[in-house]
């Protein structure tokens, strides 16, 4: 069985590559266990900071393979098997995990999107922090056509980019969005000529700064969309505690102060 996934990590940055472009990308189960996998290399390595997640060919993804979709639904004893089935300190199953791990994951994922992303494709992508889509983009949640819903953690994830009128229309229709309206409405961040070059700029960037303060920028973002008012400032105070005066607070500040690149811990 070839790799289908592909995880490479250079100065602080971690690039996750679906790599079947003769199949469009589509995940069959050796892809959504390599795409878990991935997520825990990348969540068991110190020095990553941030994750570019990309699939070669002209496709991100044309979701879950056929052979994978039939099995799935005509044994439906295994689906409830696998359905309940959790992972570790994440309430996901194997569905939900090759998807939710990156949403769940402490540092910020880019995800870039090109051509067919249906399906499991886009709920991998919506899991992302920041989608950065070229204009031959066309997103689905092509699950109504096979008389299924979305399930791969996408109520955490849907609900925070669209409003919920959009939403529910994306799940019940399964039409296509074309990459500009998928701007309009928030399904990507935005849509550029070349994908991986804007963010590879985007990592660099974010890269380049302390790495601490990248976790729990993200923690914060994750977390507080699911808070009240109150929870939500009083984790930014408790995060904000955690990282004044430590160490690589310091050099970020001092770095800036002196104009100088920061050397972080």
């Amino acid at each position: 069985m070839s790799d289908r996934v592909k995880v490479s990590i250079k100065n602080h940055i971690a690039e996750v590559v679906l790599d079947r472009a003769d199949k469009m990308n589509a995940l069959d189960q050796a892809g959504f266990d390599q795409l878990s996998a991935a997520a825990d290399e990348i969540n068991q390595a110190t020095d990553v900071r941030v994750v570019i997640l990309r699939a070669e060919g002209e496709h991100f993804c044309a979701g879950a393979d056929k052979s994978f979709l039939q099995g799935a639904v005509s044994d439906k004893a295994e689906f409830a098997k696998r359905a309940k089935a959790l992972v570790a300190n994440e309430m996901s199953n194997e569905f939900q995990k090759p998807a939710l791990a990156w949403h769940c994951m402490d540092i910020p994922v880019i995800a870039c999107v090109q051509g067919v992303t249906y399906g499991a494709g886009l709920q991998v992508a919506l899991a992302a922090d920041v989608r950065i889509a070229s204009k031959t983009a066309r997103l689905s949640l092509f699950e109504i056509h096979w008389g299924l819903i979305p399930d791969m953690g996408i109520t955490q994830t849907l609900p925070r980019l669209v409003r919920a009128d959009i939403a529910t229309e994306l799940v019940l229709t399964g039409r296509v969005v074309e990459a500009s309206e998928a701007e309009n409405i928030g399904l990507v961040t935005r849509v550029v000529d070349n994908p991986l070059e804007a963010a590879s700029q985007m990592a660099t960037l974010i890269a380049s700064k302390s790495p601490d303060a990248i976790r729990l920028g993200k923690q914060l973002m994750r977390q507080s969309a699911h808070l009240n008012a109150a929870d939500a400032l009083a984790l930014e105070a408790q995060l904000q505690t955690e990282l004044v005066g430590s160490p690589n607070q310091i050099e970020a500040a001092t770095a800036n102060l002196q104009k100088r690149a920061a050397v972080f811990e």
